[in-house]
């Protein structure tokens, strides 16, 4: 996938920014996300990054002893994540960068996480294989991302909507992280299904070599 079109998934987030929470809050509350987003983030342990931070919505939930480094492409949701996080009394390191190139070396992390962030990088797989490779090998890879639904009519909706919603909003209405994790070599101890939500706990699978790449911190 092109650089260009990262450019323009980050400037439909910055665009969103203000309105973010808003337009989200049916499914945080309704659909039942917040709680999805908290029993994954409770079980965050040691050095921690989580991509896609967003406006924090789950800076809130983190264990006390974990060290968080939080990051997202967008400079505008860093922002709001970043005020989010003085109302809530954490202080993770914030950083600018696109999980497609992350810049931090191999091995940094004991936890990587993400909550609805792989639906909108243009190159899911390169994302996850960077997820990958900045865990430690005994560390562990936390997901919770919508799919493309199961049922044929509505998995055939999700393919017609997905050009509106990634025009509007920068995310795909019908990805399959499920099989992403797999390409991307994480291998999935437990997928918790419900609905079109999908928990995944993974780890760097042990059998193939990393994708090492030269990076600074």
């Amino acid at each position: 996938m092109s650089r260009n079109e990262q450019r323009a998934v980050t400037r439909r987030y910055d665009r969103v920014a203000p309105v973010y929470d808003l337009y989200e809050t049916p499914m945080e509350w309704l659909g039942g996300l917040r709680r999805l987003r908290r029993h994954l983030v409770s079980q965050a342990r040691g050095e921690v990054l989580e991509v896609g931070v967003g406006t924090g919505k789950n800076l809130a939930f983190y264990p006390a002893d974990i060290d968080l480094v939080a990051v997202d492409v967008s400079p505008r949701m860093l922002a709001r994540a970043r005020r989010r996080a003085s109302r809530v009394g954490v202080a993770p390191r914030f950083v600018q960068a696109d999980v497609q190139h992350l810049p931090f070396p191999d091995d940094s992390f004991d936890t990587a996480l993400a909550t609805a962030v792989f639906c909108s990088v243009p190159d899911p797989v390169a994302g996850l294989r960077e997820l990958r490779r900045v865990t430690r090998p005994d560390g562990q890879i936390l997901l919770l991302e919508h799919v493309r639904p199961d049922n044929p009519v509505l998995g055939l909706l999700a393919d017609l909507v997905t050009p509106l919603t990634r025009r509007l909003f920068g995310f795909r209405a019908n990805r399959r992280t499920e099989e992403n994790v797999v390409a991307a070599g994480i291998e999935p101890e437990t997928v918790v299904r419900r609905g079109i939500w999908r928990e995944i706990v993974g780890r760097p699978e042990a059998e193939a070599a990393k994708p090492h790449r030269s990076t600074s911190s």
